[in-house]
């Protein structure tokens, strides 16, 4: 009589823990594909992926890193103008400006590598000033 019981709880246990780490794996997936897309200037890839997944630019754009860079900084080295524009016309001018890991804010990285004429700096200096 009791193994039953048992036997139920031990099933959603062990459902529970493969879908924690199904959930996990997808998240990787996720960054790993939205990482290609910016890369290889793939906006309506990009947009797709995310619309498919439910999730906001804004929200994942802080704990998305692409070998250890954001998705603007990819852009910038991917030359990737039209996925640069469009993801810095999707975050709010507060994250924009904020620090990077390294210290810098990335309108200081862009100047301070050669990007300052971009496509890229003009959008996300135009978010900045409310634009």
């Amino acid at each position: 009589m009791r193994l039953l019981p048992l036997s139920i709880a031990a099933v959603i246990v062990a459902s529970s823990i493969s879908i924690s780490s199904n959930a996990v794996a997808n998240q990787d997936q996720l960054a790993a594909n939205i990482c290609n897309y910016v890369a290889a200037d793939d906006k309506n890839r990009l947009r797709k992926k995310l619309k498919e997944s439910r999730v906001k630019l804004r929200n994942i754009y802080s704990g998305v890193s692409c070998n250890g860079d954001s998705l603007l900084r990819t852009a910038y080295k991917s030359g990737s103008n039209k996925v640069g524009t469009f993801v810095a016309k999707r975050l709010p001018a507060a994250a924009l400006s904020s620090t990077e890991a390294d210290g810098n804010t990335i309108v200081a990285w862009a100047e301070s590598n050669g990007h300052g004429g971009s496509e890229i700096t003009t959008a996300i200096k135009s978010r900045i000033a409310g634009g």
